[in-house]
């Protein structure tokens, strides 16, 4: 199935761009609701516990029971390959790709006081008016930070199950090895940066979430070190765009998980939306950045056909049956959660007025949509990019090319013009 390579026609390029629209936050819980326990889909709900009975069991390990000590030093251990990567020999160069992401983010630096103020009001209201499943959902997301497990539910419940056997039976190692590698640490620019989390500005109404879903122990969620970027983030970002890549039938709603698992962190009370913004647009350059090296496209490539195949295998059927849309039980690829993903790129902060930038896309960016859309060219991809970008204006999005364009681009919205076109 093709897509017509004349979709950049002149009347598409003067076609309304917008394929989402502006929520509330109230509208923006409704929707990350429906991505929780709270499901009115019980397949998505069993697919949500066996995802989080399989990372309790990995965190506890032989241990008689599961303890916050136990969890602290967590990691990948039969799910990830990690001889294979070191013998790769692969050089991330982290030091340099840090300091690239506290130049993308050195807008943060200038923002207006009422800017920040908005920011922390903004966590207050999500943080206090979520529901107990938000709560709940974004517990097991932070505590599930070394694993992969929380992608399962973006893949939908056929998928999804095949995806968490798959994964720890080690049969997705080079992939699960490679992913974890490629995120590279936010340490550096929380130093730099220097701002303090919601939870600790005089005044604030933030409320810390009790642990009763992964340790059980009722035990405060907090989080120490510096705000801005944020970590889990980055992490949850990283993961689910790397997926996204590697499993392209499920593009849409992988890249979603992303700006998901970063609302799970606004949701606890430990990091502002601008923490979330600033590490969505550190992470997908990370990405694009990675796949455009040759060394490394090929650990990617060798990693991404190892868990196909074993994705196939589990799943008794082709890959694109496998991860077909399943109506009511698979709500990341409900239209609604287009909406709620161009909500998570402004998260409804300040666009400041004026004169608008124009986007211009840097060089390999758009290797972003290369699996998602193999028939268009680097041109077609780019021009997608450049039509769906977010409005100018919002926090972040700063005085450079690089810094406007990562903070405008929306993924979702420009694969779901691609196929609008066919």
């Amino acid at each position: 199935m093709k897509i017509r390579l004349t979709f950049l026609t002149a009347a598409l390029l003067l076609a309304h761009q917008a394929t989402a629209k502006d929520i509330s936050l109230t509208q923006a819980r409704d929707i990350a609701n429906t991505t929780t326990p709270a499901s009115t889909s019980q397949t998505f709900v069993a697919l949500e516990g066996q995802s989080l009975a399989q990372l309790r069991k990995a965190i506890q390990g032989n241990a008689a029971s599961l303890s916050r000590q136990q969890l602290e030093h967590s990691a990948q251990q039969q799910q990830a390959d990690s001889a294979w990567l070191k013998a790769r020999g692969y050089d991330f160069q982290v030091k340099a790709n840090q300091q690239a992401g506290i130049e993308l983010l050195s807008a943060f630096s200038t923002l207006p006081k009422t800017t920040l103020d908005a920011s922390l009001q903004t966590v207050e209201e999500i943080n206090l008016n979520a529901t107990k499943a938000l709560r709940q959902q974004a517990l097991a997301d932070a505590e599930g930070i070394n694993h992969l497990y929380f992608l399962a539910d973006a893949l939908g419940p056929k998928l999804g199950n095949a995806f968490l056997t798959a994964y720890d039976k080690g049969e997705l190692g080079k992939a699960a090895a490679l992913i974890k590698a490629t995120e590279i640490s936010t340490g550096a620019a929380k130093k730099h940066f220097n701002y303090k989390r919601p939870f600790l500005i005089a005044g604030n109404t933030v409320h810390l979430v009790p642990d009763d879903v992964v340790v059980k122990d009722n035990q405060p969620y907090s989080a120490d070190g510096g705000a801005f970027p944020s970590g889990h983030t980055n992490t949850g970002y990283t993961d689910a765009l790397l997926m996204a890549e590697m499993v392209p039938e499920r593009f849409e709603a992988l890249v979603t998980r992303g700006a998901r698992y970063g609302y799970s962190r606004v949701v606890l009370g430990v990091h502002y939306p601008l923490d979330v913004m600033g590490s969505r647009m550190v992470a997908q350059r990370n990405v694009a950045h990675f796949l455009n090296d040759a060394a490394y496209r090929a650990m990617f490539n060798e990693a991404r056909d190892q868990l196909r195949t074993a994705l196939e295998k589990e799943c008794g059927t082709t890959l694109a049956q496998c991860a077909q849309s399943a109506g009511k039980d698979d709500p990341y690829r409900d239209p609604a959660m287009r909406d709620f993903y161009r909500f998570t790129l402004s998260y409804d902060l300040p666009q400041q007025k004026g004169a608008a930038k124009a986007v211009n896309v840097p060089q390999g960016a758009e290797v972003l949509l290369e699996t998602a859309l193999p028939n268009l060219s680097a041109s077609q991809r780019r021009a997608l990019m450049s039509k769906t970008a977010l409005p100018a204006g919002y926090p972040l999005s700063g005085t450079t090319d690089e810094q406007n364009f990562w903070q405008r681009l929306n993924l979702p919205a420009a694969f779901e013009m691609a196929h609008k076109a066919r």
